[in-house]
């Protein structure tokens, strides 16, 4: 039996409906945020790292996020993962600073992405693009996604 889509519409509408709740369901309250407000959360992760205690790094991100490491080919999806990737990562004692940046805002939503360097103990320097996304939780923004890739070109 075939269906025509003026007969399976009001079926659809009902399913997606119930799946979504209804189209009077509590609507999101957007948290309000400014550029300067974002650029913030860079400094406070950055100043997470130079305490050397990577779970005061991975307290940063939200439960369910992704890191894409800048000195590891291994994504980490796990706070476990992350924990790892920092304790060897502090190791080098790094110092990030923002090189230059944009800030895009949403509705508990932001992103941050960029270039920065990170200068380590032993005098070394590490140039990078980064992204970090972010989420409001209802109480604090949180990482969900942080791609970090050292820059591809010599100066």
């Amino acid at each position: 039996m075939q269906y025509s889509l003026p007969t399976l519409f009001p079926v659809l509408a009902v399913v997606v409906l119930a799946a979504h709740g209804s189209a009077s369901a509590k609507t999101e309250v957007c948290h309000p945020a400014s550029d300067k407000q974002i650029a913030a959360l860079f400094d406070r992760w950055n100043d997470s790292l130079k305490t050397g205690d990577p779970q005061k790094v991975v307290d940063n991100y939200a439960p369910r996020s992704i890191l894409l490491p800048t000195v590891s080919n291994k994504p980490r999806l796990t706070a476990d993962e992350k924990l790892d990737y920092f304790k060897h990562f502090l190791e080098g004692k790094p110092v990030g600073t923002i090189d230059f940046r944009e800030i895009m805002l949403e509705c508990n939503a932001a992103i941050d992405a960029g270039l920065y360097t990170f200068k380590f103990g032993d005098g070394s320097v590490v140039k990078a693009r980064y992204t970090f996304t972010y989420v409001w939780n209802g109480h604090k923004w949180l990482i969900t996604s942080h791609h970090s890739s050292k820059m591809p070109e010599p100066e």
